[in-house]
């Protein structure tokens, strides 16, 4: 191996370097400080775990499990997983570490590791933050996640021409239960929808069983009122289906009144984590950004894995991207060697007020701090900041 190869990165993680890890540390802090005053308590997750918690091979975890990164444990000889999502672990600690009773809510920030790419031009080492509600079942729960996350986004980016997008994969799982489809047409189906394919869906669900239902919801996916308008009474009478569209139109009215600036828009075939999710979804998507800056959902029964089957709704982000385009220019004030007590009083003083002070060192000179942005200079026996 070449000295030039001994430095190169994996396709897909690359290095922070300070004026960009300043930002992305500080939206670290001042988000888990936001959610921690809105009752989010934090948790930290290991980075390996065996396989079976992190991504069992049933079908709502297929998608988990191709992107995790797997390895023998050389101490027991089980197969480990290293985390690619943190919420089956926050899963975990709710369901059989700290099963407490009623409502409880997580925090949580760290790296996970993808083995592949979840979208263009993503990393596969994202810095992960999120926050979870256990416990309770209800569209009060799902529209203080999405507050929670919108007000986070706003503090933390800027909802500045932002999009947000509500879904609900209760209508096309139910439409899919009253039609009685098998597993292939469904996973047909949900594929046409991602693709928003609405030529072919027509030709598809010609000969389809409710196949104008299907149509419908393709066609008229961001528009509430058509689509109520072109659905058969025999789907609006389903109590699914029911509920699961009076649940996207009141979540709909809540946001829209608490956020009356914000463009919201519907769209109800938007079915990605489809398998994984079980009602309410949702993204916010910021201009010329094709990947969502978060995006969450409900889903329910996640902890039934660790036996203890509970409401859950959450969202998360990753804080990379959301500081991709932020860089701060780091001051740094350089300070005189020396031992005198007023210097480093200075220093001290400045460091308590944080400020960022170098100190020379040896022979060293200003050239020897070439980030240097300030210096330490001593006038009327006093030491004072000057730029550079």
């Amino acid at each position: 191996m070449t000295i030039s190869e001994t430095w190169l990165l994996p396709d897909g993680v690359a290095d922070v370097l300070p004026e960009q890890a300043q930002v992305v540390e500080t939206l670290r802090r001042e988000a888990l400080d936001f959610l921690a005053v809105r009752g989010y308590q934090l948790v930290y997750t290991p980075f390996i775990e065996y396989i079976e918690s992190l991504s069992s091979l049933s079908e709502s975890n297929q998608d988990l499990d191709l992107v995790t990164f797997k390895v023998i444990d050389q101490l027991s000889g089980r197969l480990l997983g290293v985390r690619a999502d943190m919420t089956p672990q926050v899963a975990r600690i709710d369901a059989h570490v700290r099963p407490i009773e009623g409502v409880a809510r997580y925090c949580y920030a760290g790296t996970v590791l993808h083995t592949k790419p979840q979208n263009f031009n993503a990393t596969r080492a994202p810095l992960q933050l999120g926050a979870e509600l256990y416990g309770h079942d209800s569209i009060e729960a799902d529209v203080e996640m999405i507050d929670v996350m919108l007000g986070l986004i706003e503090q933390a980016h800027t909802l500045k021409g932002a999009h947000l997008d509500l879904g609900h994969v209760g209508l096309f799982r139910s439409l899919v239960k009253r039609a009685g489809l098998n597993k292939n047409t469904e996973n047909q189906l949900s594929d046409l929808y991602q693709r928003k394919a609405l030529p072919e869906l027509a030709e598809f669900t010609q000969d389809l069983s409710m196949g104008s239902d299907f149509y419908a919801l393709g066609r008229y996916a961001s528009d509430l009122g058509a689509l109520k308008a072109n659905l058969s009474q025999d789907i609006l009478n389903d109590a699914d289906f029911k509920a699961a569209f009076e649940a996207l139109e009141s979540t709909f009215t809540q946001i829209q009144s608490k956020w009356s600036n914000l463009n919201i828009g519907i769209d109800v075939i938007e079915l990605r984590s489809y398998h994984y999710h079980t009602g309410l979804m949702y993204a916010i998507y910021a201009p010329n950004r094709a990947a969502p800056l978060a995006q969450g959902g409900r889903y329910d029964g996640i902890g039934e894995h660790f036996g203890r089957s509970r409401p859950a709704t959450g969202f998360s982000c990753d804080l990379y991207a959301l500081g991709s385009t932020q860089f701060t220019e780091i001051e740094t004030i350089v300070a005189p060697r020396g031992n005198d007590q007023n210097l480093l009083k200075a220093i001290a003083d400045a460091r308590h007020q944080g400020m960022r002070v170098v100190q020379l060192l040896g022979k060293d000179d200003l050239n020897s701090v070439p980030y240097a942005t300030h210096q330490m200079v001593s006038q009327n026996g006093q030491w004072v900041i000057e730029k550079i």
